[in-house]
């Protein structure tokens, strides 16, 4: 960790590795960064998830995961990574057969060839990612603030489940989230004294006009088996009331909730549900009441200009909640902003399910189920913060760079 830095200030830096016994030394690293800003300034942050995921891996046929260039084209001073970032449970193929005769070559590794299930297979997933130029470009360009969520383990996992899946020799989702936590800690330092639990849920400050909240949405969850139509968690009890709290000290006039889930998407796990929508209308049932729950303090708090962005789905939308619409209504009107994918396989749209009154205001999704990133559909969404006015504008973008949407928000009164 490196203390006593400048705030608003740009640095350059340099890193080179010394052998243990002195005698060697590696090529320099060089990069840049940005510290925070004191007081009002204009803030560009980048946000969006699912790397390397449905077997879609780097190719070089295309230059790599240039979407990593096209972001930092923007010149942001943030990224906000919502998660999977990596597929530990998706082994990648060297070639992959797509429509019209025509293949995908991904680069592999031994570790990207089966599921992660050691530690040194779980740092295998990082390391893969920064074999691609555009990835490693961006990294020592843009700051980033990272959240995980199921593939950083395996694909929909929560504490306690046992496997059934022959892939794995080890069933115990208990042993592997551990070795799995260390590798995502490991290649995304995140000071444990920033954090609340130590692990993964904080917030900072960005200037006096943006707070961001990074949520944990995996760790504290109840099952994905539980019955839907009682009282259920994704973020337990203490995190929640943290979220609470401290949406409702923040001082600044966007508060940005990170979240590595969608709130009113129906994303099933077979039978069962995923995410917080349990696919239900009427009042609150499942995870869904922690959420009412939050939205409620929020409301209660007099909390304005709250945003939630997420990703997972790998497909981007803009969805906006309104009590007007909804069987639950203690709450104020608010808006979530999906993005994603960044290299995966591209889905959707989702269901919505209509408890917090969504509505799908924009939504961009590919024609077919796991549309390969050769044929769009991948995406990063954009914030955009005016200094003077606080107005915050939202851009939805294409794998270039391009919008495909935008919306100007303008922030209220507490």
């Amino acid at each position: 960790r490196v203390a006593a830095l400048r705030p608003g200030t740009e640095y350059h830096y340099r890193v080179t590795a010394e052998s243990l016994d002195g005698r060697a030394t590696s090529e320099p690293l060089t990069g840049r960064f940005a510290t925070a800003p004191v007081g009002r300034r204009d803030t560009r942050i980048v946000w969006s998830g699912d790397v390397v995921g449905q077997n879609w891996g780097i190719n070089p046929d295309l230059g790599g995961m240039t979407i990593f260039s096209a972001m930092a084209a923007r010149n942001p001073d943030l990224f906000l990574h919502s998660g999977d970032t990596v597929y530990s449970d998706g082994p990648l193929t060297e070639t992959v057969s797509l429509p019209g005769g025509r293949t995908w070559r991904n680069v592999v590794t031994a570790e990207k060839s089966k599921v992660a299930e050691t530690l040194d297979e779980f740092r295998g997933q990082h390391a893969y990612n920064r074999l691609d130029e555009n990835f490693r470009r961006f990294a020592a360009q843009v700051p980033s603030y990272v959240q995980w969520d199921d593939h950083e383990v395996l694909n929909n996992w929560y504490p306690g489940k046992i496997l059934d899946n022959p892939a794995y020799t080890e069933k115990r989702v208990d042993v592997l989230a551990p070795r799995a936590y260390q590798a995502f800690h490991e290649w995304h330092p995140i000071d444990s004294r920033q954090a609340v639990d130590g692990r993964v849920y904080r917030s900072f400050t960005y200037g006096s006009r943006v707070e961001i909240f990074v949520l944990d949405m995996r760790t504290y969850r109840n099952a994905n088996t539980a019955d839907q139509t009682k009282p259920g968690y994704i973020l337990g009890d203490r995190q929640a009331r943290w979220l609470a709290d401290a949406l409702g000290r923040s001082t600044a006039t966007w508060k940005i909730v990170q979240a590595d889930m969608p709130l009113g998407l129906v994303v099933p796990d077979g039978k069962n549900i995923e995410a917080v929508a349990n696919n239900l209308p009427g009042a609150p049932g499942g995870r869904e009441t922690e959420l009412a729950w939050v939205l409620r303090e929020i409301q209660r708090r007099r909390v304005r200009n709250v945003v939630w962005l997420t990703a997972d789905v790998h497909y981007t939308a803009a969805h906006h909640y309104s009590p007007d619409r909804a069987a639950f209504q203690d709450f104020d009107p608010f808006w979530e902003f999906v993005s994603g994918p960044l290299n995966a396989g591209a889905f959707g749209p989702n269901a919505l399910d209509p408890t917090f009154g969504p509505e799908a205001v924009f939504v961009h999704a590919p024609p077919a189920a796991n549309t390969a990133p050769i044929d769009g559909f991948q995406h990063f969404g954009e914030l955009n913060v005016d200094g003077v006015s606080g107005d915050l504008t939202v851009d939805l973008r294409d794998a270039t760079g391009a919008s495909l949407w935008s919306k100007k928000l303008h922030p209220q009164g507490r």
